[in-house]
């Protein structure tokens, strides 16, 4: 846990009160430790960046979701329009990454 709030540059206690409130849950090794994917990274990472905006957790929690649901249905739309044959919208890419 001490690399990834390095990592991060947060405090362990952040990345404990998120395992506490469920919202980023990570793995447990044999003897007890957290591990991190990367993607339990990038999204602690995200939540403290709305933190710092003032977000509270359950507002923070609400746009991560919101976010990746977004990118899911871009994803699908880009490959829907692939598929047609369509061009893709330049906006839609552009926004991705």
């Amino acid at each position: 846990m001490g690399q990834a709030a390095d990592a991060l540059d947060v405090q362990p206690a952040f990345l404990r009160s998120l395992d506490a409130a469920d919202v980023v849950q990570p793995h447990r090794s044999s003897g007890g430790h957290r591990r991190y994917s990367r993607r339990q990274l990038r999204l602690a990472a995200r939540l403290r960046e709305l933190f710092d905006d003032g977000m509270t957790l359950a507002a923070a929690e609400r746009i991560v979701r919101l976010e990746d649901q977004l990118a899911e249905t871009r994803a699908e739309n880009a490959e829907l329009r692939r598929r047609l044959g369509e061009p893709t919208d330049p906006t839609e890419t552009e926004l991705e990454a």
